[in-house]
């Protein structure tokens, strides 16, 4: 239980694909445009097709007109994902100077994606681990932000799958959870 008296979700590991996960919402690790890019995010805009692009885009032109700020969320359709939404989240570009700023902000992305699928009564959630990539946060401190940041959220989710891309990153997250 959180200090809200709320239970944390079960989470567990799976090593593979996040595109073929089938949960109510897939977390992307997304770029501040929402309008793809590499790693996860593009292969989840690859993956779910250009329903998803589309809601972007009116994301864009309507609400976020700056694009989406690190930390924060926001939903999409999944289109021919096997998961009903798409929870857009933005990582920080890992800094040597960045500090516990940067760490609560990586640990907001994970709570903020708990908080809108929480919104659409999501009831099963997966996540990549997000800043990991391209944006250069160190593996394990990626893994254990994610973990306190998923049993922090006070979230009703029932199910987090964390899914690792490889054996790896599959093994610290079983330790982190441990």
């Amino acid at each position: 239980m959180d200090s809200a008296g709320t239970a944390a979700p079960a989470i567990e590991v799976v090593r593979g694909d996040i595109t073929l996960i089938r949960v109510d919402a897939v977390v992307n690790a997304a770029n501040s445009s929402l309008l793809g890019g590499g790693g996860v995010d593009g292969a989840i805009h690859r993956a779910g097709g250009p329903a998803i692009l589309a809601e972007c885009r009116a994301l864009r032109r309507t609400t976020l007109p700056d694009g989406l700020p690190a930390g924060q969320a926001v939903a999409t359709t999944a289109g021919d994902l096997p998961a009903r939404w798409v929870i857009h989240t933005v990582g920080p570009v890992h800094s040597p100077t960045g500090g516990e700023r940067q760490a609560a902000l990586l640990r907001s992305c994970y709570a903020s994606s708990l908080a809108v699928a929480d919104r659409l009564h999501a009831r099963t959630v997966s996540f990549p681990l997000v800043s990991a990539g391209a944006y250069g946060w160190p593996v394990d401190d990626a893994v254990a932000q994610a973990v306190e940041g998923i049993r922090a959220s006070g979230t009703a989710v029932g199910a987090v799958t964390l899914v690792a891309f490889d054996e790896h990153v599959a093994d610290l997250m079983r330790r982190a959870l441990a």
